[in-house]
Order: structure tokens, then C-alpha cells, then sequence
């Protein structure tokens, strides 16, 4: 009885995403709920320079091949620096150095200046998962330990990639982010139901105030987005980052947001404020949002002027409605502060991996890693805490 050879493959590493088929690799990157280790997105990463070796993100990314196809693939760069990761891993920077091990250079995979779970490999659904995962981590060590490299990490993983990954050796590292989740609701009002008095009347109070301003939100989305607004989105990211100063994750250029009207506005929703003295069409405020299938991911915002509650209308209430009437299950509304919170939004974990070659710094990691774990799960406990709800139920109504 014949049987077929096992596949042989072989690994190449490629300096840019452009050396990949576009087709191939949204074969493995479309059927995934992330948008954004999509190719036009990443592509557009390099090509408008946002991602190179001069702002600290050089592209180094992995794939399998079997034969002439595209088996699994990795979005991964090198990082010079460890600023626009949104994981903060200084004290581990400041611990090698003061141990006199070099920190940098580093690998990391995540889709760049983006903290948005659901980073994972891309892999061909016909192939052994398992299998393939472990050459790509075999890849990974070799050309790590060859080029000196003092680690790598995986950031915002996608949660059940990650749960084997571990089965790798990488080292889990819990940390927090926020979602607002839609158990069902059919309108606003009940998304306002299940808070307090007391809240339900500051949101209202809130969304009161852009009316008496003179304000009104509108969503774009896809199609409907004129090709202005892409260029007015930038110059709004630039002075929200400028506001940050050296804080600030200020790597993308005017032509990665001209380049996304042409590439990647499908996936795009803009909620535009203007008011009476708006010219030409040109919002005053924008929040810039992602959505695909049943999920929406907000990015960036900025605005013309201080204008009182735009901020949370743009950036959580008018999405919120958005999401309700157009079947959203669940909003990440991105990086920032705990007022999230008072609007209902739930801080949950999310997880980065990492493997130090180093043995000093991954001894040091596996002896503590338990107890940071432990007080970072305490204050998404105390967090949580603070969601102001009508009543105990309501806690289980928003996190179903």
C-alpha cells in the first residue's frame, strides 16, 4: 500500500510584505477577526514608511512555504526601540542593561502601533497546525540565536493561539485593555439600561451637551467616506499625538492615511462632528474606527478646537449606537484611560508572550512572572469594580 511522503517546506524571511503575493496571504489573514493582519494594511505600513528601519520597525517577516504555496506566515519586524508597542516593557530593558545584557535589538510580532488582541501566525487551513507552528518557532530560535537577538515576543495574541503557544516555551505576560460587549441590545436606551441613575443621567447630560453646542456626529462608513477626510484624519492624529509630546505613538504618515481611501476604506468607519460654521464638508472632529464581521476596533481621534464631551461622543457613544444598529457584538474602543469604565466599557486581559535568549533575563521572568500576573488580574478586578450598573445582574447582562 502506497503512501503519500510527508510535505517537505522550506522557511524564507522577507525584509517586506511586498515579496509576498497579496492573494496568498489574505487567503490566511481575511477568515480571521482581525482587520489588522490583513496585506493592504500592512503593506501600506511600509510603503507610505510608517514601518521601516529609520522609525525602529524593521519588517522581518517569516513564512513557510510548501512547494510554490504559501503555508503559514508570520508578521514580525525588529525593533530598535520599544516605543509604539503599547506593552511596556522598560523595567525589562532597564534590567538587562543593568545585568549588561544588550536589550535591543528585538523581535516582535503585532500589527505595528496597534493594541488590538487577535495577533497570531497565519496558517493554511490544510496544513498541521501543530506541525507548522513549531517550525516557524524552530525558525524563529535559529535566526534569533544567530543574529544575537535578545528575545522575542508575541503582543495582544489572539487568547487561544496564545494558550499554545505556551506549549513552546514562551512566557505569558497578562495585562488590560477595554470592551464593550452587546449582549443583544435593539436600541440605545437599552444600553443606557443597564447603568445606574446616576450615569444613565450623566450620559444623557453628555450627549445633551452636543446639541446645545450646536454639534451633530455622523458616520461614514466604506464608500461613503470622501476622499478629504483621510488627509483632515491625519492632520487630527498628528495634534492628538502632539498633546502626548514624548508619550505620544506618532509613526503614521500623511500618505498611509491618503493610501487607505484606495486600499482599505471597506473596513473603515468614521464618526465626522460638525457644526453650523463647518465649511466645505470638513468636520470639525473625527473618531477613526475598524470594523469587520461582528467587531469594531477604535484607532485614532482628534479635533479643531476643545469642544466639551466630543471626545466621549465621538470616540464611544456614537460608535456604541453605530454598533447597535448595525449588529456589533463586541467594540474596543483602543488604548487610554479608565474612564472607559463609567461608559460601560468592561477592562479585560489580554496577553503577550515572550522568550528571552538570554538565560539571566528568562530565569528572572519565569521566577516573577506569577505574581505580576496576579496583581495585574487584581486591578482588572478593581476596575471592573467601578462599572456603574443598576444592579449585580446587569454585571452579567453586559458581559455576556
Amino acid at each position: 500500500m502506497e503512501t503519500n511522503p510527508p510535505p517537505s517546506y522550506r522557511i524564507e524571511w522577507k525584509s517586506t510584505i511586498a515579496d509576498i503575493d497579496r492573494q496568498a496571504w489574505d487567503a490566511l489573514a481575511v477568515p480571521l477577526e482581525t482587520p489588522l493582519l490583513e496585506y493592504d494594511w500592512l503593506r501600506l505600513l511600509e510603503q507610505s514608511g510608517s514601518v521601516r528601519a529609520e522609525t525602529g520597525w524593521l519588517p522581518m517577516h517569516l513564512t513557510i512555504w510548501s512547494g510554490n504555496r504559501l503555508a503559514g506566515a508570520a508578521p514580525l519586524y525588529l525593533k530598535s526601540h520599544s516605543s509604539g508597542e503599547f506593552v511596556f516593557d522598560h523595567a525589562w530593558a532597564d534590567l538587562a542593561h543593568r545585568l549588561g545584557i544588550r536589550y535591543y535589538p528585538k523581535l516582535i510580532g503585532m500589527s505595528p502601533f496597534s493594541p488590538v488582541i487577535g495577533y497570531r501566525f497565519l496558517i493554511a487551513p490544510q496544513e498541521d497546525e501543530k506541525q507548522i507552528t513549531g517550525k516557524m518557532v524552530g525558525a524563529i530560535d535559529r535566526f534569533c540565536l544567530q543574529n544575537r537577538i535578545s528575545g522575542c515576543s508575541f503582543l495582544f495574541v489572539d487568547p487561544d493561539w496564545g494558550s499554545r503557544m505556551e506549549e513552546h516555551g514562551f512566557i505569558r505576560w497578562r495585562h488590560h485593555s477595554y470592551t464593550w460587549k452587546n449582549p443583544g441590545f435593539g436600541t440605545f436606551d437599552d444600553y443606557l439600561a443597564v447603568f445606574n441613575s446616576n450615569q444613565r443621567r450623566n450620559i444623557k447630560r453628555e450627549r445633551r451637551s452636543m446639541q446645545i453646542q450646536g454639534i451633530r456626529i455622523r458616520p461614514f462608513s466604506g464608500e461613503q467616506i470622501p476622499r478629504r477626510f483621510f488627509h483632515l484624519m491625519y492632520s487630527y492624529y498628528t495634534a492628538t499625538n502632539d498633546q502626548y509630546g514624548p508619550w505620544g505613538c506618532k509613526f503614521l504618515t500623511e500618505p498611509f492615511f491618503e493610501g487607505l481611501y484606495d486600499r482599505y476604506r471597506h473596513r473603515i468607519v468614521l464618526m465626522a462632528a460638525f457644526d453650523n460654521e463647518s465649511t466645505n464638508g470638513f468636520p470639525l472632529g473625527m473618531s477613526f474606527l475598524l470594523k469587520k464581521k461582528d467587531r469594531l476596533y477604535g484607532r485614532y481621534w482628534g479635533s479643531s478646537r476643545m469642544i466639551n464631551h466630543l471626545h466621549f461622543n465621538a470616540c464611544y457613544y456614537s460608535p456604541i449606537a453605530w454598533a447597535i444598529s448595525h449588529g456589533i457584538r463586541r467594540f474596543d474602543p483602543g488604548a487610554g484611560s479608565p474612564h472607559k469604565v463609567r461608559r460601560g466599557f468592561e477592562a479585560v486581559a489580554n496577553h503577550s508572550l515572550h522568550r528571552f535568549y538570554e538565560q539571566q533575563l528568562s530565569q528572572v521572568m519565569q521566577t516573577h512572572i506569577d505574581e505580576i500576573n496576579r496583581l495585574e488580574q487584581d486591578q482588572i478586578d478593581d476596575l471592573n469594580s467601578l462599572l456603574p450598573l443598576a444592579m449585580p445582574s446587569a454585571d452579567r447582562h453586559l458581559s455576556k
